[in-house]
């Protein structure tokens, strides 16, 4: 969105008809007809009089057999005939319609006929093409193409070009264009000290290099598009729409080629996997106004809210006032009610009650982090793919680490006579007596899937392991694989009972007392107390709310005596 700028230059424009150029009937004449004629002679079928259509070159024959308009011949074109009569009867536009044609409005229409009255679609539903760069004799003035345009007209109107702005002037226009603010003395000053022939050049970027070129330059983008900090209406209460606005200057700052920046205000929401700016870059077609007057019917304030956006998307990004045609076809513009509802139906589509909610805003909304804590998000993405890597190494590439950590428990245990720490238990066996899917992973962790049971056991079996067992930690993981990500298979767990036993091969298990529990959360009266007395009601559950769930989860069991599982055991 960003363009090169070499030059800032003024120009006066003076009476259209001193131009050498051809009537232009999208600039000179569309107007005119539109202010004066369209209501009673345009696109509007049911108000159009004498089947007459002046926007158009097949609607100028109008109910009768001769043409209202003979191209090229303005004392034969009843058009011309109309406009001048001094007959009240036959003068148009009638007398009684408070429309008047200046005598400069008759001199172009008459000009615009003899020169072939030449017609052309809507301004904006002209595809745009590139000009053919003009060249002027004696040229020693322009310095890029866009001069060169400037430079023909001047001469076409008798104007002698203006000398080239001394820098303090230049940089003070510069900067307040691109900035809107002043420069600073030092800014003056360090521009007036460079004396190379890049200095504009370098002055120029400096500033679209600045926050505030992106500041500045999406002032314009924000009023097109409604932008406001409130509601309106009665108490105007504010809401948080800031983040778009942010997101758009960021756009400009940044540099986002225009076409996604169209896309992403449009339909950011309909990409596959949005980001989080281009779900607020939908805030676009959020910014009208919400009305929440107690008396308001909602459904109404619904349909208020669609019609806005119709019509600010097709100003915006169309270049077409489309408001008219929401009672009737438009009288001014080539659009039918029709085409104005089948635009409509197109923001007809969101789930909005045309309430207004906690907060100021309307539902639905989304819940959206700083651009500070985004960028931390990044990081810990980052992060958090770089620990699954080398979780998923092989174990031969973990190795040095390993006696790394065994060298360093080692030494604890002389120093100590313990370890401080824990030590993870790989199991040998994980069964679900309601058959649910138990998969032991290379690390030790049970992912359990399959089957989804409202009541079930699972049974966790570790081999003999060296060493003494005071407690045992239990953790509860998240997973993208997981509903809401965990740590239960749907956010929440409960679990009703934990208890160990020490089993030699077929035979029976032996209980293994424990003491007491802690965790380091629990739902309300859900605790992992509960979790020792299997007749007990509740159980462990972890669940806080929405917004913190996928959390992981630890509970720890201490045993009531110290622990030797004999080598011919199991847990």
């Amino acid at each position: 969105m960003k363009a090169e700028l070499l030059a800032i230059l003024s120009i006066a424009i003076t009476n259209p008809l001193i131009a050498q150029d051809r009537i232009d009937f999208n600039r000179q004449i569309r107007p005119i007809l539109s202010e004066n004629c369209f209501q009673c002679h345009g696109p509007d079928a049911n108000a159009r009089q004498a089947d007459l259509r002046l926007d158009l070159a097949d609607g100028i024959s109008g109910s009768g057999d001769t043409p209202i308009i003979v191209a090229g011949r303005p004392g034969k074109s009843e058009l011309i005939a109309r406009i001048t009569s001094k007959d009240p009867d036959l003068v148009m536009p009638p007398t009684d319609s408070n429309r008047d044609l200046s005598d400069n409005d008759k001199r172009l229409l008459e000009q615009w006929v003899k020169e072939g009255a030449e017609f052309s679609k809507h301004w904006s539903l002209i595809a745009p093409s590139e000009p053919e760069v003009p060249t002027v004799k004696r040229d020693r003035w322009s310095r890029n193409n866009l001069d060169r345009f400037i430079l023909r007209r001047i001469r076409e109107h008798g104007l002698t070009e203006s000398n080239s702005a001394d820098k303090e002037t230049l940089i003070r226009r510069v900067t307040l264009d691109l900035t809107g603010l002043p420069p600073t003395l030092e800014e003056i000053d360090t521009f007036l000290a460079d004396a190379s022939a890049r200095a504009f050049e370098n002055l120029v970027t400096r500033l679209m290099n600045s926050v505030r070129y992106g500041e500045h330059m999406a002032w314009n983008w924000l009023e097109a598009s409604r932008y406001s900090d409130t509601n309106g209406y009665q108490g105007d209460r504010t809401r948080t729409m800031h983040y778009w606005r942010d997101w758009v200057v960021r756009s400009f700052n940044n540099n986002q080629p225009y076409d996604t920046f169209v896309v992403d205000q449009l339909a950011g929401d309909l990409l596959e996997n949005p980001t989080n700016d281009q779900l607020v870059a939908t805030g676009f077609n959020r910014n009208h106004p919400l009305n929440g007057e107690g008396g308001r019917i909602a459904e109404e304030n619904r349909v208020e809210y669609v019609f806005d956006r119709t019509e600010t998307t097709s100003t915006v990004f169309m270049g077409l006032t489309v408001g008219c045609a929401r009672c009737h076809d438009h009288k001014y513009d080539p659009i039918t009610q029709r085409e104005y509802y089948q635009l409509y139906a197109y923001f007809n589509s969101i789930a909005e009650s045309g309430r207004v909610d906690a907060g100021g805003n309307a539902n639905p909304v989304a819940k959206v982090p700083s651009y500070e804590q985004q960028q931390r998000i990044v990081e810990l993405i980052k992060e958090n793919d770089s620990l699954h890597i080398q979780r998923a190494a092989p174990f031969e590439s973990l190795a040095e680490a390993r006696d790394v950590w065994m060298d360093t428990i080692g030494e604890q245990i002389k120093r100590n006579g313990r370890a401080d720490g824990w030590q993870v238990q790989i199991p040998s066996a994980a069964s679900s007596s309601d058959g649910a899917t138990m998969h032991i992973e290379p690390l030790g962790k049970v992912v359990v899937s399959g089957t989804f049971p409202k009541h079930d056991d699972y049974t966790v079996t570790i081999p003999h392991s060296a060493g003494t067992i005071s407690a045992i930690r239990l953790e509860a993981l998240t997973s993208e694989a997981l509903g809401f990500q965990g740590p239960g298979r749907k956010a929440n767990f409960n679990l009703t009972s934990f208890e160990v036993g020490l089993k030699i091969g077929d035979g029976d298990s032996a209980p293994v007392k424990l003491a007491r529990a802690i965790s380091d959360h629990h739902e309300s009266d859900f605790t992992i107390s509960n979790t020792l007395d299997p007749a007990a009601e509740t159980g462990w559950g972890v669940f806080v709310d929405e917004i913190q769930t996928a959390q992981d989860r630890t509970g720890i069991k201490y045993l009531d005596q110290p622990l030797t599982v004999p080598e011919t055991h199991r847990l």
